[in-house]
Order: C-alpha cells, then structure tokens, then sequence
C-alpha cells in the first residue's frame, strides 16, 4: 500500500458498507453520520484503512487472531493449492491436510491423541459440552452433567457457550439460558476476594472445590477454564493454582477442559498455555491462531481415553458422537494451519514471543512508575494487560468512557489497542494488548509510546 488512496477512492465500498454491512460488537447509531472504518490492507505488524491510513496493529487483527502477521504469500499459496486439488469433503471422511495437521498439532501436545474440526471458537467449546454431557449419559445415567466455568473467563457466543460465560454483560439480554452450567470464583490476585492470603493460587483454586461439594460431585462432569483469562481481564494464574486445579479434577472425576482459543498457537510463548504450567487437560479447544486468520479453523482435541468412550458399544446406535461441522470438513484451514505452524517453527517465533514478551512487560511496569492510573500490570508471552484504576488505595476501576478514551486516542496516533468491554459491569478498565509473534522492539516502543501519551491526554 503506498498510502496515497484520496477519501473517495473507495467511496463506493463504504456506501455498501454502510447501507447493507451489520459490524460485530458495535453499535452502529453513530454510522448515521460518521463513516465505519474499513480495513484495505495489511502487511507484517501494519493495516490500511480506506483513507490510507497506516497504523500499527497491538491486537492481531482485533482480537488476538493474526499470530504470524499480514501478507503470508506462502499461506495464501498453501490454501490456493489444496482448494484447487479438494475444497471440501465432509468430515464423515479425511482429508489429507486433515490428517497432516493432526498429526503435527498432537506432536505439540503430550498427552493428547485426538482432534475434531470445526470453523470458530464458539462451536469448539460448544462440541466440548456435548462430549462432556453424553458421557455423563453414557457412564453416569445423565447425572453427572453439570459443567463448571470461572468467573471473567469466555467461551464463546452461542447461548451455550454464553450460559458458560463468566462476563455478565455479554450474556445480558439472550437468556433465558442452558441449564446445568455453575460459575466457579475467578482467580484475579489483584482483586481478592479473600483478603490478602500468602498461597492466593492454592486458595482460588480451593473455590472450585467448594463448589464441586456444593453442587455434588456425582453432578459435576466438567470444568472449562481458559489457561490465562483474555476479556475478562488478561489474568494469568497465580503460583499454585493450575497444580491444585488438577488434583481437584483427578479426585472428583470431573473431565478438565482447556479453552486455548486465545492463548494456542504461541501467543503465550509457548504453543498451548497450559503447557506453561504442567497440567495434563482431558480437552482442549483452539481457533484463532490455528491458522493466524488466513482460513476458518477450529479444533477440539482430546485424550484417548476421551475418545475411547465413543467406540465402547458398536451394537448401540446412540454410542458414538453424533455430531458433525459442516465447515469442519473444508481443506482451507488444515492447509493453511500447517502452514502458519511452519512459520512459527522456522523463524523462531516461540523465542521471539518470550523476548519481545518480557520487553513488552517490561515497557508497561515504565508506564506504572509513571501513571499513577495504571493500578495493574499482567500478561504471558505476547499477551498483556494494564489495569487502570482512578485510585491505587482503592483500586477504584478507571470509567469505561475515559478507558476506551486511550484506546481511541492511540488508534488516531495510528496504534491499535483493545480494552475490556462488555465484560463485567463497572470492570471494563483493563487495556489488552496482544501483538503479532513477529513484533520487534521497535513495534513495542511505538506501542508503549503511543499508550503513554493517551494516558498523559485522557487523564492528565
């Protein structure tokens, strides 16, 4: 792009745009007066908009998506090649990307032997909770279907996947909603909720038994937590806790399901969060950063004994998981995940997400000595959170207005960040960046310096 397009250049486009384009997690009242922003262009950490104007992208597509940055011809190549050779079979039978992918993606997981596909996010954790609510079913007459989330934690905008959603306010309006799903307390230290305890992990970890004997352990089959939580707060778990998650799970019998929506594919530093930790989940579920966005893609993989609860009776009709994505069975998203998995390998991207992830914290504890505004500051890898607050005695959450405030003061300097929003009532106060695994030091100075003149603008 050489940033020389005039404002009418694609005025028709932004005419359509307007008159027949439903945008998500927008409101579209001030489209009546005010143009949308259309995204033309993108190359390496940089998109376009219409007006060709260049900015630099902190949140991978908008929401933690493109892992391996813009232009990859060779992904483009890879997915061209197999749609030419077979677009589509349904996943009744394989494909040979299919299995290809598979069988790298297991290699990247000890422990797990399985994966089902499928195109979003969403659909992922959706086939997590029948898998979870047949074999309760299957092993325990039903009984045992209760599925436990954590407060803050996401997985998805289906009503089921709302109904497991710790983030009220993205739920608000769609119920009434799926029965048998329990929130567990979530595990942000910065906002105990029991006071200042020495093993805060071990303690936050201890609600979710609480929890389990409340409801009954011979009612309770799963527990789905994100391995650092994303919108609810980009909160990764303190010490202790992931290891007592587990020994809870293993003494109630209660599957552990790993939503690596966000976090898979790198962007923790390393491929699957939980790997961070030592946990040994029963699912994991994964989208985004698959395939970094090039093509629709979404796995659910498991363990063999998950899958081994499926082929038990081949008499019964009802044994086997009946389900089926029909998007899951397009060859563009294996083609391309291979693809983008290669890159990551051979261009060291796990050690550049561990270097440039520790600059980036770095850069934003700066921004803590300096803004008393900035109450809190957490992350993983290339995944970051700075939490403002209007007092730091208090922690008083910053106004969502003067929040998304930074976030637009940045965009008009040309840096794209993202805030917590629609999340919980009164804590949307926590700026979110997440940067392709290619960002340099200099895309991180821009980045902090683009932050630290908003924050010197909006709140003085």
């Amino acid at each position: 792009m050489d940033g020389n397009l005039t404002e009418n250049d694609l005025s028709g486009i932004v005419a359509a745009d307007k008159a027949h384009v439903w945008h998500h997690l927008i409101q579209h009242k001030p489209f009546e007066t005010t143009d949308p922003r259309i995204i033309i262009e993108g190359k390496g950490m940089r998109v376009w908009d219409q007006k060709g104007k260049e900015h630099l992208d902190a949140v991978s597509g908008g929401v933690w998506t493109v892992n391996v940055g813009y232009g990859r011809e060779s992904i483009a190549n890879a997915v061209r090649d197999q749609l030419i050779k077979l677009n589509y079979f349904a996943g009744s039978a394989g494909s040979i990307p299919g299995a290809q992918f598979a069988e790298k993606l297991i290699d990247k997981m000890p422990g797990m032997s399985r994966v089902y596909y499928m195109n979003s996010g969403s659909e992922a954790n959706e086939k997590a909770f029948k898998m979870i609510r047949q074999i309760a079913h299957k092993k325990y007459g039903g009984k045992k279907h209760k599925i436990l989330f954590r407060q803050r934690d996401y997985h998805g905008t289906t009503i089921t996947t709302l109904s497991a959603g710790g983030q009220p306010e993205r739920g608000a309006q769609y119920g009434p909603y799926t029965p048998g799903f329990v929130e567990v307390p979530h595990c942000l230290e910065y906002r105990s909720q029991w006071g200042e305890v020495s093993d805060y992990g071990e303690r936050a970890a201890n609600a979710i038994e609480d929890v389990i004997l409340a409801e009954g352990p011979d009612t309770v089959g799963g527990l789905c937590l994100e391995p650092v939580t994303a919108g609810g707060g980009v909160i990764p778990p303190p010490a202790g806790y992931w290891e007592r998650v587990q020994e809870i799970c293993r003494k109630y019998d209660v599957l552990l399901h790993i939503d690596e929506v966000v976090c898979g594919v790198g962007r923790t530093g390393t491929w699957f969060g939980y790997q961070n930790y030592g946990v040994k989940p029963d699912m994991v579920t994964m989208a985004k950063g698959v395939a970094s966005g090039y093509a629709a893609i979404a796995c659910l993989v498991t363990t063999e004994a998950v899958f081994d609860m499926f082929k038990s009776d081949a008499t019964d009709p009802l044994d086997y998981f009946r389900d089926i994505s029909t998007f899951g069975g397009c060859t563009a998203g294996p083609a391309a995940a291979l693809e983008n998995m290669r890159i990551i390998e051979d261009e060291g991207l796990l050690d550049n997400t561990l270097s440039m992830g520790a600059l980036l914290m770095e850069r934003l504890e700066e921004l803590k000595e300096k803004h008393a505004v900035v109450g809190d500051v957490r992350g993983k890898g290339l995944f970051a959170g700075a939490e403002l607050v209007m007092d730091r005695e208090t922690k008083e959450p910053a106004p969502e207005k003067m929040v998304q405030a930074v976030v637009a003061d940045c965009m008009a300097a040309g840096v794209v960040i993202g805030a917590t929003n629609r999340s919980l009532p009164g804590f949307n106060n926590t700026l979110c960046l997440s940067p392709a695994l290619i960002v340099t030091a200099d895309d991180i100075d821009e980045i902090t310096t683009a932050i630290d003149n908003a924050l010197t603008r909006v709140f003085g």
